[in-house]
């Protein structure tokens, strides 16, 4: 769970994320967001450009059946484990610039497998550190990863991701060790 304070995500004096189906218990929130987002994942993803408003597309299509505020930026300072996230006045920012630079890279085309894994891997981190949402940004993030990858030619393995690994290398990734994160995406890279 995120930390927050005040936090107009959720219903008063809960830390449970107002949702559209209005379910009041952590428990049967997780459970709901897990069947709506893994359905919607095995629907076509929203088709776009690999830019910061596709990006906001795709986390709209996982989320829209659970937040009314799916595939907008959040609007409050969040943390996780006493780690801030970008504050929410610079994410628009923050997002353009890397999505320009994604752009820039040519969205990792024509790299060698490890080259297209060192490059994700920094674009990744970034964009974890940058949170842009008030939850599911790391759902959205390994879709993306997946649409960056099979557009570069060099898709992944979804069905090899360790999702434990994955969370511990995307934590060490935001506290400046990239290796790990690195490790797990060439682990995903389908030979």
């Amino acid at each position: 769970m995120y930390d927050a304070v005040a936090d107009p995500y959720c219903y008063p004096g809960t830390t449970v994320l107002m949702n559209i189906p209005g379910l009041r218990t952590q428990a049967a929130l997780d459970a709901f967001e897990t069947a709506s987002t893994t359905q919607r994942a095995d629907e076509p993803l929203p088709s776009g450009r690999l830019s910061a408003t596709h990006y906001r597309a795709l986390h709209h299509h996982l989320f829209q059946d659970i937040y009314a505020w799916a595939g907008k930026f959040r609007t409050v300072r969040i943390s996780k484990d006493g780690s801030a996230f970008c504050y929410p006045e610079n994410i628009q920012r923050e997002m353009s610039a890397l999505f320009d630079d994604l752009k820039k890279q040519r969205y990792f085309r024509d790299l060698t497998a490890d080259d297209f894994a060192k490059a994700a891997t920094t674009f990744l981190a970034t964009l974890n550190a940058i949170h842009p949402f008030r939850e599911g940004n790391g759902r959205t993030q390994t879709a993306f990863l997946a649409l960056i990858a099979d557009q570069a030619g060099h898709p992944i393995d979804l069905q090899r991701l360790e999702p434990e690994r994955f969370l511990k290398a995307m934590i060490a990734s935001f506290h400046g060790d990239e290796k790990p994160l690195l490790r797990q995406i060439q682990r995903l890279i389908a030979p």
